[in-house]
């Protein structure tokens, strides 16, 4: 392994695209659905002059390889490197070793099935800092020198691939499902960036904070921050209670403060991902296991 380059991340970046690769091959190849970026480009020529999508993918990559390694570093380089030849290997392997799994009378559910396996792939794929090279390397490229969003680039990518797929080689229906599946996917990858694991965080406002914290810490066993506020309605200073509870403990914390002080003001938002004690250190700072 070179210097930065973890083990475990390699492993789940070809985890993420043996995932990927399925989904590409077992779904929207199998059901004729097309797909946006890079991907949707290798679809596009394997079924206009039947072109190998394992092949075209490194093609395609490339010259954007040459264009874009200084832009991601030698660390996600490297990574993008591996993702984007996985990718072809398990392209390779799934087309001349694939199940047949009959979904053509059934394109909605092909369509879910093709956004969550490729959701998933490119989820964890990205989660280990990992890509698959194509649109995402441009999106980076083009919000530097032109301050374009990256989202914005992508959308725009990915609306010329499906029109242009549109306009040879899918119907209207297949169409359709194809932007099923590609919302599909993008939640999915959403769901795996920000974490499976959710909570809660609440900032609690009291003139009894100290005995609201006390509380907290004795009976939830959880730690609580105070902070500085100023109100400017009232022009005067309050500590202000900051905590991070799970999602199953986010009642128990509620009937802590109405307990001591039923006026209390609480905002509760969510959190997507939670790091530290007690979420995935325990009280010796060692990794908990989930």
């Amino acid at each position: 392994m070179k210097p930065g380059i973890k083990s475990k991340n390699v492993f789940f970046i070809l985890v993420g695209s043996a995932i990927f690769s399925f989904g590409l091959v077992h779904f929207n190849m199998q059901n004729n659905l097309a797909e946006g970026g890079f991907t949707g480009i290798t679809l596009l020529l394997y079924n206009l002059f039947e072109i190998d999508p394992s092949y075209s993918n490194i093609l395609l990559n490339i010259p954007i390889f040459l264009i874009g390694w200084k832009l991601l570093g030698r660390v996600s380089f490297y990574y993008t490197l591996i993702g984007t030849f996985s990718v072809s290997f398990f392209l390779w392997i799934f087309q001349n070793w694939q199940f047949h799994i009959p979904l053509r009378d059934d394109l909605f559910l092909a369509a879910l099935f093709a956004g969550v396996f490729i959701g998933a792939g490119l989820g964890i794929t990205f989660r280990y800092g990992g890509t698959t090279g194509g649109v995402d390397i441009i999106a980076r490229l083009v919000h530097k020198y032109w301050q374009v969003s990256m989202g914005k680039t992508m959308f725009l990518f990915d609306a010329v691939v499906i029109t242009a797929s549109f306009l040879t080689y899918i119907n209207y229906r297949e169409a359709m499902y194809t932007l099923v599946a590609v919302f599909v996917a993008a939640r999915v990858i959403d769901f795996m960036q920000e974490g499976a694991y959710a909570a809660r965080g609440a900032m609690i406002i009291s003139s009894a904070h100290e005995e609201i914290a006390d509380e907290i810490n004795k009976r939830m066993d959880r730690g609580v921050t105070i902070l500085k506020g100023y109100g400017s309605f009232t022009k005067q200073e309050r500590d202000v209670l900051y905590c991070v509870v799970g999602r199953n403990e986010i009642v128990r914390l509620k009937n802590i403060i109405h307990a001591v002080d039923p006026h209390a003001f609480v905002s509760v938002t969510v959190v997507h991902d939670v790091f530290g004690e007690g979420f995935t250190l325990d009280e010796n700072k060692q990794p908990i296991e989930r």
